[in-house]
């Protein structure tokens, strides 16, 4: 295996205690992802439209790290590189696969497997509580892959990702019980019908009962239960930004001085009259329900010994109407959801840790998803399964440097005219190749960047760096097979 070392700086003020102080020490973590939320959507990021007052806070009070990816570029397979502690050359699930049920409780995406070590489980090992709040996405409530069944003492939210795309639902669940809400039936895909120009045309989009506001007062309440408690581990994978723009029209009107374009007609997502005020409203709100939870873990005495980690699921997305160019969500990043560029994978990610993780520091250190079962396991004195594409980043949070950084790969399946895709990151050098649908089982000429002299990977650099390039094909070819036939793409690789 392949090992790069010297991957990482980090600037801003360091603590004098080594990495290994912070080994065993079993905090309580606060776990918080978004959902498509671009490497430039939030202040300490480079957003300057929308104010992200509590996120620039947490920064101001934590580590910033500037080169932290994703599991993947779409919703599942990167939560399951990030329960699993691996990437989607070896995770089960390696794309957004619906299963549509006879009920609620059936219908959901691709499972967990039963007897999977998440990271629910490591930290049930550890004898800590275990929750899960927000959208999981991993397997239907009856599944094998429901949140109960994969470590997880609590549950609260949508288990289905498809009934995610509505913020204002009929129902969600706690752990394999359904909740009713106020609202009543809002189409998740329609085009609008009426005049574009009246507000009345799009009142059927919204309801009383925002899923958004649930799980915020749901987490409150479990910080509460957890005064004085043994120690916690708390996922909370909210849904903003992730389309439908569906807001509170008195959050969105908050943004109407915000130039716009016209409005999103509708279709696969809902209609919405002002779509750049409501994406804004989204993130703004996902900042205000962070500082909830920041307020709450104070009020209740746990701030002292929390790690709080904030992070994306993937970059962000258009659809929906989001307009991404205008927020300059990906950054100085080329790409966004969807894709394996770094806009698609690189997200912005903030670890709080008072004490113990140095106020105002930002590091380079190159981690992933799949880092936080190592990560955990030492912070926690816990066993777990060790795979080669992980490594503790502990370094990092003691505000050091990280070395030993395997490299870092991804896939991407694509469907209809929509190519499959692959990446791999290997020291400063990253490759994207494409499998195009048109030619079946052959791949297109494999695209080379030198991420520290081109960061938005504007110059294609293989045609100079052929031994890089053969490097990065050998390193594209180790992904497994997928007992799934639709995610194996690459069979005329494995002869190359």
């Amino acid at each position: 295996m392949l090992i790069v070392a010297g991957l990482s700086t980090l600037s801003g003020p360091a603590l004098a205690k080594p990495a290994e102080s912070l080994a065993g020490s079993r905090p309580n973590v606060l776990f918080i992802l978004a959902d498509d939320l671009g490497y430039g959507d939030i202040g300490a990021f480079g957003q300057r439209i929308v104010p992200t007052p509590n996120l620039d806070r947490l920064a101001k009070q934590g580590l910033l790290l500037t080169q932290h990816y994703a599991g993947s570029t779409v919703c599942a397979p990167s939560r399951a590189s990030l329960m699993l502690g691996r990437d989607t050359g070896h995770t089960p699930v390696r794309g957004n696969m619906e299963i549509r049920g006879d009920d609620e409780a059936s219908s959901g995406q691709a499972p967990l497997p039963a007897g999977s070590f998440t990271l629910g489980t490591l930290f049930k090992n550890a004898g800590y509580q275990t929750a899960a709040i927000g959208k999981w996405g991993l397997g239907a409530t009856a599944s094998s892959g429901a949140p109960n069944r994969q470590g997880f003492d609590f549950f609260f939210g949508y288990t289905d990702q498809r009934a995610a795309h509505s913020y204002f639902p009929q129902i969600l669940w706690r752990n394999d019980q359904i909740v009713k809400l106020a609202n009543p039936k809002i189409p998740r895909a329609d085009k609008l019908q009426g005049d574009p120009a009246d507000p009345a045309s799009y009142a059927r989009y919204v309801g009383p009962d925002y899923a958004q506001e649930r799980m915020t007062k749901e987490a409150e309440a479990y910080l509460a239960s957890r005064k004085g408690g043994q120690p916690f581990f708390l996922y909370m994978a909210y849904t903003l930004p992730h389309a439908a723009m569906q807001v509170p029209f008195a959050e969105r009107d908050r943004f109407r001085s915000i130039p716009e374009t016209g409005p999103y007609l509708g279709r696969p997502y809902t209609p919405q009259q002002y779509p750049r005020a409501a994406r804004a409203a989204m993130v703004a709100r996902l900042d205000a329900d962070v500082g909830r939870l920041m307020a709450s873990l104070r009020s209740n005495g746990l701030d002292r010994n929390t790690l709080v980690v904030f992070t994306s699921d993937n970059g962000p997305t258009v659809e929906g109407g989001q307009d991404l160019d205008f927020f300059k969500s990906s950054g100085p990043l080329r790409g966004r959801k969807r894709d394996l560029y770094e806009g698609g994978v690189r997200v912005p990610t903030i670890a709080w840790w008072p004490r113990h993780i140095a106020a105002g520091a930002r590091s380079e250190a190159v981690t992933a998803f799949w880092d936080y079962m190592p990560t955990f396991a030492a912070l926690t004195g816990t066993r777990a399964p060790r795979y080669p594409e992980g490594t503790s980043f502990l370094s990092v949070l003691a505000g050091r440097g990280l070395t030993n950084r395997p490299p870092l790969y991804w896939e991407f399946h694509g469907t209809g005219a929509v190519p499959h895709l692959q990446a791999v990151r290997f020291g400063d050098w990253k490759a994207v190749r494409k499998w195009p649908s048109s030619t079946p089982g052959k791949a297109a000429p494999i695209e080379l960047y030198n991420l520290k002299a081109d960061p938005a990977e504007e110059r294609d650099v293989a045609p100079r760096n052929p031994a890089r390039v053969a490097q990065a094909a050998r390193l594209l070819n180790k992904r497994t097979q997928s007992p799934e036939g639709g995610w194996n793409f690459d069979k005329a690789a494995e002869d190359e």
